[in-house]
């Protein structure tokens, strides 16, 4: 059987992460082309990852270059332009969180893609990792018992791109960094959100304050799920000392603890130093093996004709989240979630 060719939309840091995966870490796949809205680095980035095609735009790409599938990993607000346009060219499509910036673009990307018979696969990593996917398996297996309280949280080591820090381009940091912890607390639980309420502030970052109003860099959600799980999720983008990206569901006959900061077993002392371990720098390297995973996961979706473990669907709900909680802080009050 052919391989599945895929092409890579947006080939900045987590563009490159999956570009060197589908060439290099995926069995039954190839990379085809490169897409960036800056030529000379879709040139680049080519060459470095011996690739002939690259082109500025995803029409050109679908128009000019034989793909069955397209990776997502382009600013938020360009999202739902690039997926419906691979539907209508019935191709496959795996798409980086957050998944649009509106419900209706979602569920219009979910609707493209059922028409076209595509698969639309959304890049939840998380779900991929080792541990959390344990955890998942023995949460549903009954080992702590009846979920009660469930907390996520994220601490990104830099600042997104410049385009993350407008609300009317982004939905904030809750959607830029956080949006794997709404994924995750309604994955890990089994439930759907059914009333939200958050606080944000800026506390660091004061420049981006003046410039961009609504922007926040550190965030607390708290929520509640229509099984009755309460929630907390917790953000704070940047932090400087590394990545950290951690869980824990605390169930009626004991508690589950999902990640850690130190990227090793291994702790030296000093009377110098003191304890001292190694973290994790960034996402790319505590998630590289999630990462590998959920491009297997997509391409076999694609050979086997199956669905998703992650779809379109989930990455709409993750959203729907994001937004009650962004409409919560601006408001000051508890946002309700409809839908079952």
């Amino acid at each position: 059987m052919n391989p599945v060719r895929v092409c890579v939309v947006g080939i900045g840091r987590a563009g490159m992460v999956h570009a060197t995966n589908f060439k290099n870490n995926v069995p039954g796949a190839s990379l085809a082309a490169v897409v960036d809205a800056d030529l000379e680095l879709a040139e680049e980035r080519a060459k470095d990852l011996g690739v002939d095609l690259f082109f500025s735009d995803i029409f050109q790409a679908l128009d000019r270059a034989e793909i069955d599938a397209i990776c997502i990993t382009t600013p938020t607000f360009t999202h739902a332009e690039i997926a419906i346009a691979a539907a209508k060219a019935e191709v496959h499509i795996f798409c980086e969180k957050p998944m649009a910036l509106t419900v209706k673009e979602a569920e219009e990307m979910i609707q493209a893609a059922r028409k076209a018979g595509v698969i639309l696969q959304m890049g939840f990593m998380r779900r991929f990792d080792p541990a959390f996917r344990v955890a998942r398996e023995r949460i549903e297996g009954g080992e702590i018992g009846s979920p009660m309280l469930v907390r996520s949280l994220t601490r990104g080591p830099g600042l997104p791109p410049r385009w993350a820090c407008d609300l009317r381009t982004s939905n904030g940091m809750l959607a830029e960094v956080n949006s794997h912890d709404f994924d995750t607390i309604r994955w890990l639980v089994g439930s759907e959100f059914e009333r939200i309420y958050a606080e944000a502030n800026t506390l660091k970052c004061f420049d981006l304050k003046e410039e961009f109003p609504d922007f926040y860099d550190n965030a607390i959600v708290s929520l509640r799920l229509k099984n009755g799980t309460l929630g907390m999720i917790e953000g704070s983008c940047p932090v400087d000392y590394g990545y950290d990206a951690r869980a824990e569901v605390l169930g009626s006959e004991g508690v589950i603890l999902i990640g850690e900061l130190q990227d090793t077993a291994v702790v030296s002392c000093t009377k110098s130093t003191g304890l001292v371990a190694s973290n994790f720098p960034g996402w790319r390297e505590r998630f590289r093996e999630a990462y590998i995973a959920e491009a297997r996961h997509f391409v076999e979706c694609i050979i086997e004709g199956k669905e998703p473990k992650v779809t379109g669907e989930d990455g709409k709900r993750a959203l729907e989240g994001v937004l009650a909680a962004n409409k919560s802080i601006q408001s000051g009050v508890p946002v309700s979630l409809g839908g079952s």
